[in-house]
């Protein structure tokens, strides 16, 4: 199934929790809303940015969509109407990433201006701003059990923050170009980070050791993703491939290197 509606790039998809409908952000500054497994137009074609989409993210209850633009506003919306329930700003420059908490109460924003703001999704409010990186946030995501955040960022580093304390734990050093995507696991316990080096890999949140590097990509691999079960991994290249990476149980010691499958 091809869906068709966008009129630039498309930056940004992700499923409803239900996996009903897919979300889709654009250069073309609007987010759609699609009827999952099937083709043709757009059910929902949300405007109201007045820069690129660059993610797009459902609460996890499926009842809130929320969605990250150039233009430095997190907007959030109603997805089965497309009316804007609030926007917010407090970035200085254009916001590249978002994230639910696991419970649907906060939402954690990466930007162009290096920094991270945790909102309240209820109220719209700045609960912290998170300053470490030395660059645009590439990348964000909670832990399984909201009490994490790691980020990628392109100053070539990943790091791990508290929620409750507001303090980051600890960068992860080991890539030399830019981080474009985090994941943790489905039990937290691991990180997976990809990178404009060409490598995938996969450490402690609780330490940063290294644990496995993935390997086999040609290009810039800007996505990954762990299976439901954590025991695959999957990710995507500018070498044109999607690779799917098994046996990341146990953990491997550092110097071994993964084959996809």
């Amino acid at each position: 199934v091809t869906l068709r509606g966008h009129s630039d790039i498309v930056h940004s998809v992700r499923f409803s929790p239900n996996g009903k409908q897919i979300a889709s952000g654009s250069n073309d500054r609007t987010v759609r809303i699609w009827n999952a497994g099937a083709a043709g137009k757009a059910i929902r074609v949300i405007q109201g940015h007045s820069g690129s989409v660059y993610d797009v993210c459902f609460s996890p209850d499926g009842k809130l969509l929320a969605s990250a633009s150039r233009d430095s506003t997190v907007k959030i919306w109603d997805p089965a109407t497309g009316k804007l329930l609030r926007s917010i700003k407090g970035h200085e420059d254009g916001v590249r990433c978002l994230s639910f908490s696991p419970d649907g109460t906060q939402i954690v924003s990466g930007s162009f201006d290096g920094t991270l703001k945790i909102w309240d999704v209820e109220t719209g409010r700045e609960v912290c701003t998170l300053k470490g990186h030395g660059n645009i946030v590439r990348c964000v995501s909670f832990s399984p059990g909201g009490k994490r955040i790691v980020t990628g960022s392109y100053d070539k580093t990943a790091k791990v923050w508290d929620v409750v304390s507001r303090q980051e734990i600890l960068t992860f050093k080991s890539h030399s170009n830019y981080v474009n995507s985090v994941s943790f696991s489905p039990d937290g316990k691991r990180v997976a980070s990809c990178s404009g080096d060409s490598t995938v890999k996969i450490w402690d949140p609780e330490t940063g050791q290294e644990t496995l590097i993935l390997k086999g990509h040609t290009g810039f691999v800007r996505a990954v993703a762990f299976s439901p079960d954590g025991e695959m991994l999957a990710t995507g290249s500018n070498d044109k491939t999607i690779k799917i990476w098994g046996e990341l149980m146990p953990l491997q010691p550092a110097s071994a290197d993964a084959q996809p499958e």
